[in-house]
């Protein structure tokens, strides 16, 4: 409690600090205040009742923090950003072009790769506004629009998205933590009062066993986040003995390369997610449509992702797979074994370069493998308390409370270290 409040004078004394951490808060604000305008289109709208019924659409208002819900001018959040990110990391393991440009080029390589996101982020917003427009028009929500309504609507909610993305870039330049994860974290901690408040609302004496048992589960899986993603494997590292110039030593110390169990952190949940709500939107959005055979796939599209244990198992896959996948995109056991190499350092009973990266690579497909398969319960964990439970507000808890630990988490560090380098 004593370190706590230093830690807290320290921010509170520190004036740089402590306009990074206000910048946070007056960005998130911000953020909230987009999230209750409406767009011209649907001033006076509510999606209650549609979300309660449709899953996909149900994690989308709760990324963005309520926004979809209000139909408001930030009603796709951060997704079009998130997957253009997503589609230039699939780049990155096909184009070897690409791949250089991100680890040979250093900063300046992963400035063009942010760029070249934020373009392609532009058209991906237009697409999914105009489809999630299309779809809320079909479902009665929006009604009587004319072409250049949508046309002016879809530009908004586009611009919208655009906004939050800048907002987010911002952030993490002048504040403290990544700004998109931020975003998404404010999103979610906004939505909890109106959860508990509908929990409390439709209390039933009978589900007390189930809610105490929702609450256990809850404290067991905040344990569960905090030790997994803290939990790291120590590769052993020593550094050979160089006599320099002058007869002076240096090296023939020991340390150890930290691998993370958990080396994706919450990104793979945020990109199953996002990659889940793309083809439930689009087949929404053709279910109507005049064309008999678009039509049917649509439909079949529809029910085939709206069943609730396919979705479950396909988030379960797609969280696996990419946990595996950022985490290749991010740590580079070549890379690391070639810097070793030219530092002098070796691992204890491992050949220096190739058999090195082949050493760390299988460690990382072990440890990676764990981390995976946790990721992957702790996403499906909630669908299936829903479904055996039929309390609708559980689908979402497990997912929402994962992602709300990790960014804490990261969160925290991020503090310490600005703490600890002022200190010093």
């Amino acid at each position: 409690m004593e370190t706590l409040l230093r830690k807290l004078k320290m921010i509170v004394q520190d004036v740089s600090l402590r306009r990074r951490v206000l910048f946070v808060f007056v960005a998130l604000v911000i953020f909230r205040l987009l999230a209750n305008i409406p767009i011209p289109a649907a001033a006076g709208q509510n999606l209650g009742a549609l979300l309660a019924n449709d899953q996909a659409l149900g994690f989308l208002n709760i990324l963005t923090g309520g926004g979809l819900s209000s139909v408001s001018i930030v009603m796709l959040g951060v997704g079009p950003y998130i997957t253009a990110s997503i589609i230039f990391q699939l780049l990155t393991m096909m184009s070897p072009k690409i791949k250089a440009m991100q680890t040979e080029e250093g900063e300046i390589g992963r400035r063009k790769m942010t760029q070249y996101s934020r373009l392609l982020t532009v058209p991906l917003a237009l697409v999914q506004g105009y489809g999630l427009l299309a779809y809320l028009s079909q479902q009665g929500i929006l009604v009587g629009l004319t072409p250049f309504e949508i046309f002016t609507n879809t530009i908004i909610v586009a611009a919208g998205s655009i906004l939050l993305m800048w907002i987010g870039e911002l952030i993490s330049e002048f504040g403290i933590g990544n700004g998109v994860s931020l975003i998404i974290f404010a999103g979610i901690v906004s939505s909890i009062p109106a959860t508990v408040g509908q929990l409390i609302f439709t209390f039933d004496v009978s589900q007390v066993p189930i809610f105490v048992a929702a609450i256990i589960a809850t404290i067991l899986l905040i344990v569960a986040v905090v030790y997994m993603t803290e939990a790291e494997r120590p590769v052993p590292i020593t550094y050979a003995k160089q006599v320099r110039s002058g007869g002076r030593s240096t090296g023939g110390s020991s340390t150890y390369l930290p691998l993370r169990l958990n080396q994706a952190g919450v990104i793979p949940i945020i990109f199953a997610l996002s990659i889940l709500t793309i083809p439930t939107i689009v087949a929404n959005a053709l279910s109507t449509v005049s064309n008999g055979a678009v039509q049917t796939v649509a439909l079949f599209v529809q029910k085939f992702l709206t069943n609730g244990w396919i979705h479950g198992a396909l988030y379960f896959l797609f969280v696996f797979v990419f946990t595996f996948f950022y985490t290749a995109v991010t740590f580079d056991p070549e890379a690391i074994s070639n810097n070793l190499q030219k530092n002098g350092a070796f691992i204890p009973g491992i050949r220096p370069g190739a058999s090195t990266a082949e050493y760390l690579s299988k460690i990382l497909t072990r440890i990676t493998l764990v981390g995976a398969v946790f990721l992957g319960l702790v996403a499906v964990l909630p669908l299936v308390m829903q479904n055996l439970t039929k309390i609708a507000s559980l689908s979402i808890g497990g997912t929402a409370l994962l992602i709300i630990v990790s960014v804490v988490l990261d969160l925290v560090k991020k503090i310490d270290a600005q703490i600890t380098m002022r200190e010093y």
